[in-house]
């Protein structure tokens, strides 16, 4: 059986459980900058504190870990220790040329870590983190230059084929574009993930999950939730979702949109709550874990986890609410799966 198969296969018969937060796992560590340079760059020019996909390099055993741990908590989905592995972020430490090493060894971590809680009965995945960048080709960042690009569509591809071809070479099983704020950055990434699929003729899932910024319930570009899924629903996706910014309360009825509209699975994994005056995320799993219920309970999500601030406590929450739910069936007349 191929791989697409068998994820079709099983997201028909359960919900899947995604993990959560690596950053938030990652800050429990406390590292400082001699912690996150490791020996490989102890003599680096440039600070590298906050540089935590460099961890999967100088610090293996710490993401190795945190993989394992929300495994053990019941996570069939495991994501890459890669959001920011693209040349665009990784410029401002210096490291572009450091990108498919880690991008590489990252992927390798997570399948190691996927291998070994693998059972007949329920096997793991690895997908691949593809973050947004932090540049955007719809918007500019200069007010008084509105037609002003930080970034072209072409040099949003180029970057995001080196991303994708290096966690393919790692071992991935799925790509998830995700935190999407600006639907062309998503756009480019599709076009260079289903270029890259041409060239080395492979096709793995791929999942996007888009990201709501605020109480108006569309994206920073612009979008509300059904234009966002229009925009991309010519591609053929395993997954849509949305992540990140809100907490799993004001997520839903973005979530339910999607739920009644989307042709393909449906994914949610929302942060622990809104941020306190800290900018600390400290909804409890109990909390969090009634507000995903709701999800459950409406036959919303297809694939449920967290983002910022969930821990490997709400996703074990998390996995036994979604073992006892029934999976959202596709719309009527649907063609995903």
């Amino acid at each position: 059986m191929s791989l697409n198969s068998e994820l079709s296969r099983i997201a028909k018969e359960r919900i899947l459980v995604l993990d959560g937060a690596m950053g938030t796992m990652i800050q429990r560590h406390k590292l400082d900058e001699a912690g996150y340079r490791g020996e490989r760059y102890a003599d680096y020019s440039e600070p590298l504190m906050g540089n935590n996909d460099l961890l999967s390099i100088t610090q293996p055993e710490i993401i190795l870990d945190i993989h394992r741990k929300y495994l053990a908590a019941g996570a069939d989905l495991i994501e890459t220790n890669t959001f920011n592995a693209n040349r665009i972020s990784q410029a401002d430490y210096g490291l572009e040329d450091a990108v498919v090493e880690i991008n590489v060894e990252s992927a390798k971590l997570a399948v190691q870590a996927a291998k070994e809680y693998s059972t007949p009965d329920k096997p793991r995945f690895v997908v691949g983190s593809i973050g947004p960048t932090n540049r955007t080709a719809s918007l500019s960042p200069d007010v008084n230059n509105p037609g002003f690009r930080a970034v072209t569509f072409d040099e949003l591809v180029e970057v995001y084929s080196e991303q994708v071809e290096a966690l393919i070479d790692g071992g991935v099983h799925l790509l998830m574009v995700e935190t999407v704020f600006d639907t062309l950055n998503a756009k480019a990434a599709l076009f260079a993930i289903q270029s890259v699929y041409d060239r080395l003729g492979v096709e793995l899932p791929i999942m996007v999950s888009g990201t709501i910024t605020d109480a108006s319930g569309r994206t920073l570009s612009g979008q509300t939730v059904e234009a966002f899924l229009i925009s991309l629903e010519h591609v053929p996706l395993f997954s849509i979702g949305l992540n990140c910014a809100l907490g799993a309360e004001q997520l839903r009825p973005y979530i339910q949109t999607l739920a009644e509209k989307a042709p393909f699975l449906v994914s949610a994994h929302p942060n622990a709550g809104l941020p306190n005056a800290f900018g600390e995320y400290d909804e409890s799993p109990e909390k969090m874990g009634n507000q995903i219920s709701e999800f459950i309970d409406r036959n919303a999500v297809n694939i449920i986890g967290g983002c910022c601030g969930t821990t490997p406590e709400h996703i074990a929450t998390i996995a036994r609410l979604a073992q006892q739910g029934e999976v959202r069936a596709l719309p009527q007349n649907s063609e995903a799966l």
